[in-house]
């Protein structure tokens, strides 16, 4: 990077604490000797004493004050200042970083403690879980629920286990009795009519059936609300569903399982829930499973890419699906891979939010079916506006070497019959512009990348 653009580099870092990591790799070394001749840039020595200690010896002294400088910086610094430190400091040493939260807990805002606390989220691990359970008493109801989502994001905490016990009283499996001779749930041997000298009717094909039924809490007590549970639903939606849904997305996942006679995920989610709880339950597992970023249990509520979409207002058996949450927390490779099959399947119409979740640069499956759908659309003769939106995301995350392939679209077709009147022309010119923007991000690519 020219020298003479280390100045506005840094005062652009100074006032965007997000872009300070990437800045600071950008300028450096000079830009950290830079910095040490001006105070106003003295941020860039707090985040970096490493590299600059490597880059000039001499200040050896300051590496080893770097603790006190952190703690300087945390008890006067701005906030935004303190949110990077405090996230910095979690990545690096997450008891560290906790102990540096927890000296001046008691005496920081409400607001700021709600801030703070969900920075605790990247770095979460079951030794958090003392100073979250006291946050469950915080005078703040925001903090308190973030406490309580953080704590329902450790399987192995005391309030999993709470919701747990709860959730087990609301939901269970019927009609998975064992036949005459097969264990019992406590290891017994169940022997049937013909040893207990009673007699017994058969149970019908219905009533053998494995089935899931429901039965909510029928109130939200002072346990319950001190473990997270928002009490007061919202507008037009009853008491005891709500609150059966945030018992069961708190509840660990591996728990159904055990419950359930061993089933896995996919097992579970086939079973009929009974008296129409299915959305309420399914839409819980969806939120327990983005929570606990359980891929297997993603896969399972998932399904395949070839359901038909779910728009926002269905009220549909599958309305409680939300593709692009579920989607999140699988694979990069193959989060592309079911977008592509959905693509496929659906077109581009309901795929901007599942576009959005996908790693970039696009997998190549990915980009294909991309391409392909705006294609298509393109031969069926409509105007290209409505797809802008894919267009951008295109621009932005198709891989930089797809240009070329790209070429043969930036032709104007023959106009067909019932065609919108010069569509094919605005596509062309659509396409242009995708090219021509990826191959300007090769161009910085290969001129960033030296290799």
């Amino acid at each position: 990077m020219p020298d003479a653009l280390l100045p506005a580099l840094l005062d652009a870092a100074r006032a965007r604490t997000d872009l300070r990591a990437e800045a600071l790799t950008l300028g450096g070394p000079r830009a950290l000797w830079l910095a040490r001749l001006n105070p106003d840039w003295k941020f860039a020595l707090r985040g970096a004493t490493g590299r600059a200690s490597t880059a000039h010896p001499e200040p050896s002294s300051e590496a080893a004050a770097a603790p006190d400088e952190e703690q300087r910086l945390w008890e006067e610094g701005l906030f935004a200042e303190r949110v990077s430190l405090l996230a910095a400091a979690r990545h690096r040493d997450p008891a560290a970083g906790l102990a540096l939260l927890s000296g001046t807990w008691s005496t920081e805002r409400a607001e700021d403690r709600l801030m703070f606390l969900d920075s605790l989220r990247d770095d979460l691990s079951p030794s958090d879980e003392p100073f979250l359970e006291q946050a469950l008493s915080d005078r703040s109801r925001n903090v308190r629920a973030t406490a309580a989502e953080l704590l329902s994001a450790l399987p192995g905490s005391a309030l999993a286990a709470r919701m747990a016990e709860r959730s087990r009283h609301c939901v269970s499996l019927t009609g998975d009795e064992p036949t005459a001779g097969a264990p019992t749930a406590d290891g017994s041997t169940h022997e049937g009519s013909a040893h207990d000298g009673l007699t017994h009717d058969e149970p019908t094909a219905a009533e053998r059936t494995p089935r899931i039924t429901v039965r909510p809490p029928d109130e939200c007590d002072s346990g319950m609300q001190r473990d997270g549970i928002v009490p007061k639903p919202p507008s037009g939606r009853g008491e005891r569903s709500w609150w059966l849904g945030q018992l069961v997305e708190a509840t660990p996942l591996d728990r159904w399982t055990e419950w359930f006679g061993g089933r896995g995920p996919a097992e579970i989610v086939a079973l009929p829930v009974a008296d129409g709880w299915q959305a309420d339950l399914h839409a819980a597992w969806c939120r327990a499973a983005v929570r606990q970023r359980s891929a297997e249990w993603c896969r399972a509520l998932l399904g395949t890419p070839a359901v038909a979409p779910v728009t926002a207002g269905e009220a549909a058996p599958a309305a409680w699906r939300d593709p692009a949450k579920l989607l999140s927390a699988l694979p990069s490779r193959e989060r592309a891979e079911w977008v592509a099959e959905f693509i496929a399947s659906h077109g581009l119409s309901d795929a901007f939010r599942l576009l959005g979740v996908c790693t970039v640069p696009w997998a190549e499956p990915l980009g294909r079916a991309v391409v392909d759908a705006l294609d298509i659309a393109r031969d069926a003769g409509s105007y290209p506006w409505s797809f802008s939106g894919v267009m951008g995301l295109a621009e932005r995350c198709l891989d930089p070497t797809q240009a070329d392939r790209l070429e043969v679209l930036t032709a104007i077709p023959d106009e067909r019959e019932g065609a919108a009147p010069g569509a094919g022309g605005y596509w062309a010119e659509a396409f242009q512009r995708l090219v021509g923007t990826l191959r300007l991000r090769e161009a910085m690519r290969a001129e960033l990348d030296p290799t």
